[in-house]
C-alpha cells in the first residue's frame, strides 16, 4: 500500500474533521470514524484524522511540499510496522 499525496489530499479535502485515513488489508484509503464500527471496517488501523492532519500541517490548504513531506513520513511509519 502506498500513502501518497493523492491521498493526503483526499483527507483534506474531506467536509469533517472525524474523517480518518486508515489501514486495511493493506490498503489505505480515506473514511468517516463513523464506518469504522461498521463489520465493513473491522479491524482497520486508524493512521490520522482529517483533524490531526490540519493540526501537524498548521492549514487546511499547505502546499505541495508539505503535503510531499508528509505523506512520505505516513509511507515510512507504514513501512517500518511492516519490518
Amino acid at each position: 500500500m502506498e500513502i501518497d499525496e493523492v491521498l493526503i489530499r483526499e483527507l483534506l479535502d474531506a467536509p469533517s474533521d472525524d474523517t480518518v485515513l486508515v489501514l486495511l488489508e493493506g490498503r489505505a484509503q480515506v473514511v468517516e470514524q463513523a464506518a469504522l464500527t461498521s463489520e465493513q471496517y473491522q479491524g482497520a488501523a486508524v493512521l490520522i484524522s482529517r483533524a490531526e492532519l490540519v493540526e501537524r500541517l498548521g492549514t487546511p490548504s499547505p502546499a505541495d511540499e508539505d503535503v510531499t513531506r508528509l505523506s512520505a513520513s505516513l509511507q515510512d511509519a507504514v513501512d517500518k510496522l511492516g519490518a
